[in-house]
């Protein structure tokens, strides 16, 4: 077999690996960081979308805290479901904080506010038969400039969301959606970066005042 067959060969591994397991070199990349570091025991666990894989930080801002910082861009709420084992339940944390959805609603005009309430929903009952004793917060989906066309669903989202959790033990809803706006109800520019999809620091000091006081120490 000649070295380019060979080559060609592999790279169709490679490819319809990746199919198969979307993310999969985050999830291998955090496989890794868990064999080379000190990884707390029973941490604060971030996980979720790029709002939470660009906070790099984060532990600067909440200083006294132990966090395992668990956020891969891109993801949607059932890839968090599919990698449940290997971003969740192995860190047996003391609380889970989740920001994700916002991806889920670019898939199209065929994601629907009660959609992402029942992904959401299957995700927090798979978190609460597992670990029925650990606090789950939701961080709500935030208003970025370069999704404007999805805000009204993105509303709808969060106030299901918000009125599923209320019936819940041991659950919180962040809302920072509204602390992100300006007085007239339009989205603050200068919290995000020039993507107008992510946050610069302006925008996770916001984050910070909010998510702090929901913290379990």
């Amino acid at each position: 077999m000649s070295k380019k067959i060979v080559s060609i060969f592999f790279s169709l591994v490679i490819f319809f690996n990746a199919s198969a397991q979307p993310f999969i070199n985050e999830i291998n990349a955090f496989k890794k960081a868990d064999s080379s570091h000190v990884i707390p025991k029973n941490p604060i666990l971030f996980i979720g979308s790029s709002s939470f894989t660009n906070w790099k930080d984060v532990k600067n801002y909440f200083p006294g805290f132990q966090i395992v910082n668990r956020g891969f861009g891109g993801s949607s709420l059932p890839h968090l479901i599919m990698y449940a084992e290997d971003i969740i339940f192995k860190y047996n944390p003391k609380q889970i904080l989740i920001y994700c959805g916002e991806n889920d609603l670019s898939g199209g005009p065929q994601i629907t506010s009660d959609i992402i309430l029942n992904r959401f929903t299957e995700l927090f009952i798979l978190i609460r038969n597992r670990l029925p004793k650990v606090p789950i917060a939701y961080i709500s989906m935030k208003p970025s400039p370069s999704r404007e066309k999805l805000l009204i669903t993105m509303q709808e989202g969060n106030e299901k969301i918000k009125a599923f959790i209320a019936r819940q033990k041991k659950a919180a809803f962040i809302d920072v959606y509204y602390a992100m706006l300006n007085e007239d109800g339009t989205i603050m520019s200068d919290i995000f970066l020039s993507d107008k999809l992510h946050m610069n620091k302006k925008g996770y000091e916001i984050w910070q005042k909010i998510i702090a006081p929901y913290l379990k120490k």
